[in-house]
């Protein structure tokens, strides 16, 4: 099947031909072939009916398709490049802080909300073929309000995440850059920290876009290779710290308590409140589902790349957790910026810990490369529907929307080169929590909606596993800090201003 798209839909009961249809194999689910139709004019003027107007999915012209390169083992190592990265090596450290031992604990909770939500998007991404994400299916079974929400709010998520990692990945690579070439430190910072500009994070940011737009094949193959380093590194971590695990450092187990308290010294500790930061750490397989219409085999290999990621890295991740908090007593590594190198180094391994950030340096690229991937790809489906400038959904002749990939890059560079990130950077975790509850709710309402579809991959337990995941996510929302939640609410509003003045009005109806 070609590349996708999506024409309105008022939400009435269907119409003679707007029945479900499903294509044999890999388009299972909602496509069809029928020629776009116009929206009938009642639904053009502002109702209540008209801002939650359906999409169906369609086939698109041969210049805004994007090539079906990707095959499920480049979908697998895409969610796992996507899902190890900083959340991993820095954010053990700031969870013990939070949570003390039971950090395990908040692990083994945001990985099982992150795993609902995973299981949602592959019944999701298989049903629906499409490029988008979270944002086409609200689009196609909530309404076009609800899908710009979405697609809002994955700008946030996907814009943050990269520019946050290339900011890590810069702090890796500058006292190298001024050891061996006497490179100006204010070069290397944020006017935030005193500096002019963070040149190694915008470098890093332009590399990982032209591997980007030379090819999604390409780019999906070297991206493999860096994520077996990544999982060598790790792997080796818990061989040497488990030699260590010694039990009186797990206890007292839970100081901190379950929910998210404010304890004396006026900090927000427990371990939702650990799980709700550490939540950062897990998420990375929605990436690939914006890889749908590059993907060979869609009705397999997306269900494999998701569940198969997100398996791997909770398994991964904890047995990570548990080696770190049973090796060194929590409150030595809790304020640490490097918590696994410390480890190594406190237990008498520093050869090992300079592997660690060796490793680190040369394989987070590959969460770049997965985050950038996926927001140049919400930003081509969402300007392919009419509520971005048309123009940017062109691809080139290798099947790439190179026009869009460099533009997001340029967006995320002046992020990470200038603007101040502590604020909000904890803002990602918001956006892709929202994400994650409309997936949840999508797939709760079509099986109602339309239980005789065709799905090439069924969530085991559905109603079950959407409800946890749904309000799983919810919780954790709910246990970020609050100018966190603020913060969300202020740009979602942003959003809705530049919905009703821009994007609703240009929203493509045939």
């Amino acid at each position: 099947m070609g590349s996708v798209s999506l024409i309105a839909q008022s939400p009435r009961p269907a119409r003679s031909g707007e029945a479900l249809a499903a294509k044999s194999g890999e388009a299972a689910g909602l496509a069809r072939r029928a020629p776009p139709v116009p929206l009938p004019a009642a639904t053009k003027g502002i109702s209540v009916a008209s801002l939650f107007r359906r999409k169906i999915v369609t086939e698109q012209p041969p210049e805004h398709q994007l090539a079906r390169t990707l095959s499920w083992p480049h979908l697998v190592a895409m969610g796992v490049g996507g899902i190890v990265g900083t959340g991993i090596l820095t954010l053990i450290g700031v969870g013990a802080g939070l949570a003390g031992p039971a950090v395990i604990l908040s692990f083994v909770i945001a990985g099982g909300i992150c795993a609902c939500a995973a299981l949602a998007y592959a019944e999701m991404a298989t049903m629906i073929p499409a490029s988008g994400s979270a944002y086409t299916y609200s689009y196609v079974v909530l309404g076009e309000l609800i899908a710009w929400v979405i697609g809002w709010s994955l700008i946030l998520e996907y814009s943050l995440v990269v520019s946050t990692v290339a900011v890590g990945w810069s702090g890796y690579a500058a006292p190298l850059l001024r050891g061996a070439f006497g490179f100006p430190e204010a070069l290397t910072l944020s006017p935030e920290l005193g500096g002019i500009l963070n040149v190694p994070a915008i470098f890093i940011i332009a590399v990982v876009a032209g591997v980007l737009s030379f090819g999604t094949r390409e780019s999906a193959t070297l991206n493999a290779v860096l994520v077996a380093v990544k999982m060598i590194a790790l792997t080796v971590f818990v061989f040497i710290a488990l030699k260590y695990f010694n039990s009186a450092n797990l206890h007292p187990f839970m100081p901190y308590g379950f929910p998210k308290a404010v304890q004396p010294d006026g900090a927000e500790r427990g371990v939702m409140a650990a799980a709700a930061i550490i939540f950062f750490a897990f998420y990375g397989f929605d990436a690939i589902s914006t890889a749908a219409e590059e993907t060979k085999n869609p009705g397999r290999d997306l269900a494999i790349g998701i569940v198969g990621s997100m398996v791997t890295c909770i398994a991964i991740y904890i047995l990570v957790a548990v080696a770190a908090v049973g090796a060194l007593s929590y409150t030595r590594f809790a304020g640490s910026a490097e918590p696994l190198a410390l480890i190594l180094r406190e237990i008498g391994r520093p050869g090992f810990a300079t592997f660690l950030g060796a490793s680190a340096v040369i394989a987070l690229p590959t969460v770049l490369l997965a985050f950038l991937f996926g927001q140049s790809r919400i930003f081509f489906t969402m300007a392919r529907d009419g509520l971005l400038p048309l123009s940017l959904a062109k691809v080139s002749r290798r099947g790439a929307p190179v026009r869009i990939t460099w533009i997001t890059a340029a967006i995320v560079a002046v992020i990470a080169g200038l603007l101040p990130l502590a604020e909000i950077a904890a803002l990602a975790n918001a956006g892709t929590l929202a994400a994650f509850v409309a997936v949840c709710a999508c797939m709760l309402v079509m099986r109602r909606r339309a239980p005789d579809a065709v799905r090439t991959f069924r969530a085991p337990a559905a109603t079950l596993v959407g409800a946890i995941g749904i309000l799983g996510c919810l919780y954790l929302f709910f246990s970020l800090p609050s100018k966190t939640q603020l913060y969300f609410g202020l740009w979602n509003l942003l959003g809705l201003v530049i919905y009703f003045v821009y994007a609703r009005p240009r929203a493509l109806a045939e």
